[in-house]
C-alpha cells in the first residue's frame, strides 16, 4: 500500500501525552460539529463532560451553540487564553490553522486521528508549542485504565 494511503504513526511517551491532558484546562476545537454522529461531537461532550473549558470552532453563521457551549468562528474571536488547539479539519488544512494557533498564543497544537502534517509540527514546535499528531485526547485519556483481555476466547 502506498505510503499516502497509510496514515503516520506517530509515537509518543504516554507520560508526554498524560502531562499535556494534565496541564490543560481550555481547549479550541476546530472543526466541533453538532451533528450527534460526527467524532467531533462525541469527543467534545467527553471532553466537557470531565471538566475541560471547550471552545467550539466552526464557520457555519448559523450554527450558535452546540451542547449549550457558545460556538466561536475562528481562534482569533476567542477573547481567553488557549492551553490547546484541537483539530478535526483535514490534514491539508493543518498548517494553515498552526500558523492562528500560534499567532493566539496556544501552547499544545493536537491534532485528531488522520490529521498530521510533519511541517505543521515542525512549525508548532519551533514556536514553542507541545505537538501532538493523529491521536484522539478522548482515547489517550482512557488508555491507561484500559487492559487488553487477551485471555478471552474469539
Amino acid at each position: 500500500m502506498p505510503e499516502a494511503e497509510i496514515d503516520r504513526i506517530y509515537d509518543y511517551d504516554p507520560k508526554y501525552l498524560a502531562d499535556i491532558l494534565k496541564s490543560v484546562k481550555t481547549i479550541a476545537m476546530v472543526g466541533a460539529s453538532a451533528d450527534k454522529t460526527k467524532f467531533s461531537y462525541g469527543v467534545l461532550r467527553q471532553l466537557s463532560e470531565i471538566g475541560y473549558d471547550i471552545l467550539p470552532i466552526n464557520p457555519n453563521p448559523n450554527l450558535k451553540e452546540i451542547r449549550g457551549l457558545k460556538v466561536y468562528r475562528s481562534l482569533e474571536e476567542i477573547e481567553k487564553p488557549i492551553d490547546m488547539v484541537d483539530v478535526f479539519r483535514p490534514k491539508e488544512e493543518l498548517y494553515a490553522i498552526t500558523e492562528r494557533a500560534i499567532a493566539v498564543g496556544a501552547k499544545v497544537l493536537w491534532a485528531q486521528i488522520g490529521v498530521y502534517d510533519d511541517k505543521a509540527a515542525k512549525l508548532a514546535e519551533e514556536a514553542g508549542l507541545k505537538v501532538v499528531m493523529n491521536r484522539c485526547p478522548k482515547i489517550e485519556l482512557f488508555r491507561p485504565f484500559w487492559k487488553p483481555r487477551l485471555d478471552l476466547e474469539i
